[in-house]
């Protein structure tokens, strides 16, 4: 693959680098405190957090990863739809089960509510786990998108780490939240766009254009959707889409503030809810488009016109198309769409994690500060996290390599999300649970998810990464009931259960 772009797609990226950087600037004139930093002044529309929800959880492992899930030659198809489907199931329980907590106060971090039904130490120590999961994980998405930024230009692993790290970092800090829900959908168009013309010149590559792609795609049994096997450790069946699935993305999108923000943005209940539904849907399609685009490279490959090295990765083969079928400019313009997909899902946890470390740490320590100071720390906290992301990037340059780096990132997202859901789930029952059993629940719960992970992290799997939501939440949930019933606890919470 070409390690160098010409001086016309070097140019297309540097113009999207540059305007995104102007958004932030653009929007920071209309700051004044930190509801207007953090949640938009709660004005949003609907449809404006509906894309932002949708290109928070779209990275460049999606963009390049997904096709590659349909392109493998050993059985690769559209059977990862199914967890679009459980994604879609679990939006709608969060909309009505979860997310009225939300509205019942004026919330800036998801924890806050847990703060409201437990007490501190909980709304704490979920809000920590957010934290340091954040901060990993997205440093490591960092490391990747840097990794393709070095190929693309040529740059050193340290200058591409810098300069998509510190851009980030700069229209975030400079802009809040109004700039990064505006690069969201900027970006969100962009890598859309991106997508669509890489497939219309993919399906044009192929020899025999539609007809081909249909037949030789059916043949190999690549239009497969459904998969009835009842093995837990394969991920990609009905039964780990619909209800693994539902449960991740009942955690990724109802415990996590990364995604609870963007619903705090919206003029209403109502609104949220629209925007959270919807985006189940969008998703979906959008699932469909890359795996379709899978398909294509695989129909390509299989015609003899396109060769591929021996060896090659299935996530490296778009990366390989872009770069070589694309005409100029419009390799640029993709190149950009990757960065697009990866700065929309780094900005958005860094506000997050500003907003969370500030509501569940500094405010409650220091209450009687005013909107100016807490609003000039929250810009500091913006900086401290996006160094401490960078940080981490550096120092994956500098111990691993990307393909561990990737499983480690979507491991570190099934293990910790489900505890955190489990907690929200204690918030709502009937029966009293106090702060001390939530706590110990969601040790076991850990506890629990670890004794699956580990055989899996050793090549043995039992039980696919699609499943650690439910074993996480169901595992806090039971062993914080079975703690409070032989354990009695003194203290009691006086709020109403159920009633966050």
């Amino acid at each position: 693959m070409p390690t160098q772009l010409g001086v016309i797609d070097l140019g297309v990226v540097a113009i999207y680098l540059v305007a995104t950087t102007l958004v932030g600037a653009w929007f920071r004139k209309g700051q004044k405190d930190i509801q207007s930093y953090f949640v938009g002044d709660r004005e949003v529309h609907w449809l404006l957090v509906l894309v932002s929800i949708v290109a928070t959880e779209t990275s460049t492992v999606t963009f390049l990863s997904v096709p590659g899930t349909a392109f493998n030659p050993l059985g690769g198809d559209l059977t990862f739809l199914q967890l679009a489907f459980g994604y879609l199931v679990g939006r709608m329980v969060i909309a009505w089960v979860i997310l009225p907590g939300f509205f019942q106060g004026n919330f800036i971090s998801a924890y806050e509510v847990l703060r409201k039904r437990f007490d501190s130490r909980v709304q704490r120590c979920a809000s920590l786990l957010f934290l340091v999961t954040r901060t990993l994980a997205d440093g490591l998405r960092l490391f990747l998108t840097a990794l393709l930024l070095q190929q693309f230009t040529g740059w050193s692993m340290p200058l591409s780490i810098l300069v998509m790290g510190g851009l980030t970092v700069l229209y975030t800090y400079l802009g809040g939240m109004q700039a990064v829900l505006w690069t969201d959908c900027i970006q969100f168009f962009i890598y859309m766009l991106g997508a669509l013309l890489a497939g219309w010149i993919l399906l044009g590559e192929i020899p025999g254009g539609w007809v081909e792609f249909v037949q030789v795609g059916t043949e190999a049994g690549k239009f497969r959707l459904l998969n009835l096997d009842t093995n837990p450790a394969i991920p990609y069946t009905l039964w780990a889409g619909m209800i693994g699935g539902a449960f991740f993305s009942m955690a990724s999108h109802g415990a996590d503030q990364i995604m609870v923000q963007r619903y705090l943005c919206a003029k209403s209940l109502g609104h949220a809810r629209a925007a959270l539904v919807a985006s189940g849907v969008v998703v979906l399609g959008q699932f469909l488009l890359f795996l379709l685009i899978g398909v294509g490279l695989f129909v390509l490959a299989q015609s003899g016109s396109w060769s591929l090295p021996e060896g090659i990765r299935n996530d490296q083969v778009f990366g390989r198309f872009i770069v070589e079928k694309l005409p100029t400019g419009l390799v640029g313009l993709v190149i950009a769409a990757v960065l697009a997909a990866a700065m929309s899902t780094l900005s958005s946890s860094l506000n997050s994690s500003a907003s969370a470390a500030l509501a569940d740490f500094y405010k409650p320590l220091r209450p009687d500060r005013g909107e100016e100071s807490y609003l000039q720390m929250s810009r500091m906290l913006t900086l401290v996290f996006g160094c401490a992301q960078i940080g981490v990037a550096l120092l994956a340059w500098r111990i691993d390599s990307p393909r561990s780096i990737i499983d480690q990132v979507l491991s570190v997202a099934g293990l910790t999300t489900g505890m955190v859901l489990g907690l929200f789930l204690l918030g709502l029952m009937k029966r009293p649970v106090s702060s001390s059993a939530a706590l110990v629940g969601m040790v076991c719960g850990f506890v629990a998810v670890m004794g699956v992970y580990i055989p899996a992290a050793l090549g043995r799997p039992i039980i696919a990464w699609p499943w650690y939501a439910l074993i996480g939440s169901s595992g806090t949930v039971v062993m914080a009931l079975i703690c409070q019933v032989m354990v009695p606890i003194g203290h009691r919470q006086q709020e109403q259960p159920g009633n966050f």
